[in-house]
């Protein structure tokens, strides 16, 4: 009969597929023990393809990227994609871009899809969803974006703004399953894809 140990012993190691530090914090919510790696994966978007689709087909991208480096391993990977109408939403980089975001979204609705992937390399079985969040902006002033921007400093978050951090006063109400999923990482879908590959949280 197999004891505590050894089923702990079967259980396969964990590889985040994202040099992003939010989708790490995010991620160590679940208490998991994991390894981080940066994929090596072309973003561009194909011609006509949907945000969602994306943002899906980047996730799975990024966790196959890994399977050779890490072939005893699940795989976690991750996308996201921030749309204002039909113009896709990219890391602002600096202060500048970063207020110009913000002008332009502010008063206004911006679709965050989040695709999360989880791969067994052992097998090349993957799971693989999209969580949609609606993030409604208050009219902001240009004192307001200004000063949020440079308290904040949300250079690398597409959007031009932390939800997790000082952004949340920029906001007026968000539409969605699970407030992880903005920070990069929907994790009441991902607890529920893990299980199905017999990693438990709780």
């Amino acid at each position: 009969m197999p004891t505590a140990t050894s089923e702990v012993v079967r259980r396969p190691g964990i590889v985040l597929a994202s040099g992003s530090p939010f989708r790490k914090v995010v991620l160590k919510k679940l208490q998991l023990e994991f390894t981080t790696a940066v994929p090596d994966v072309d973003e561009s978007p194909l011609p006509n393809e949907t945000a969602k689709a994306l943002a899906a087909r980047l996730s799975l991208a990024k966790a196959r990227a890994l399977a050779t480096r890490y072939p005893e391993h699940v795989i976690i990977g991750s996308d996201q994609v921030a749309m204002h109408g039909v113009k896709q939403l990219m890391k602002p980089d600096n202060r500048e871009n970063a207020i110009e975001q913000l002008r332009c979204v502010s008063g206004s609705s911006v679709y965050f899809y989040t695709g999360v992937c989880v791969l067994d390399a052992r097998n090349n079985e993957y799971l693989s969803e999209v969580d949609t969040s609606i993030v409604h902006f208050r009219r902001l002033t240009e004192r307001q974006i200004e000063h949020y921007v440079d308290l904040d400093r949300p250079f690398q978050c597409a959007g031009g703004f932390k939800a997790e951090s000082l952004g949340i006063a920029l906001l007026e109400r968000i539409e969605g399953d699970d407030p992880n999923a903005l920070i990069g990482l929907p994790l009441i879908r991902l607890i529920r894809m893990l299980e199905a590959f017999g990693i438990t949280i709780i």
